[in-house]
């Protein structure tokens, strides 16, 4: 079996497990999060709240859960629908390249996320 360089699993059924479980720890935030505001907040509650540390690290795995569960999500389309038998020789090349656009946004948003969670 050949696992693909750019998969983030090392088998379909890793990659099915990441996505699940990324989705429950998405879920898990932006249901506390969202009751958080139908509760009503105001700013200086807002600021407390994510000013703790176990929040902050709250924060930090949704984003790494949603860096996974988009590139695995992404990767599946790309493979599916970027290949030679649909879009000729380039097929293949045009798939790393998408492949690549997206890992370069998800790293930047991904710093950026850690910059505004941690104020560095």
């Amino acid at each position: 079996m050949v696992t693909p360089v750019t998969s983030l699993g090392r088998s379909g059924l890793y990659d099915w497990f990441v996505q699940r479980a990324s989705a429950v720890i998405l879920l898990a935030y932006f249901l506390f999060v969202g009751w958080t505001l139908v509760c009503g907040v105001d700013y200086e509650a807002w600021d407390a709240l994510f000013s703790q540390t176990w929040m902050r690290v709250f924060s930090l795995l949704a984003l790494v859960s949603l860096c996974a569960h988009a590139w695995v999500g992404l990767w599946a389309v790309f493979t599916d629908y970027l290949t030679e038998r649909m879009l000729g020789a380039a097929g293949n090349a045009l798939r790393l390249l998408a492949e690549a656009v997206s890992a370069i946004i998800m790293f930047t948003y991904f710093v950026w996320g850690i910059q505004i969670l941690w104020g560095l």
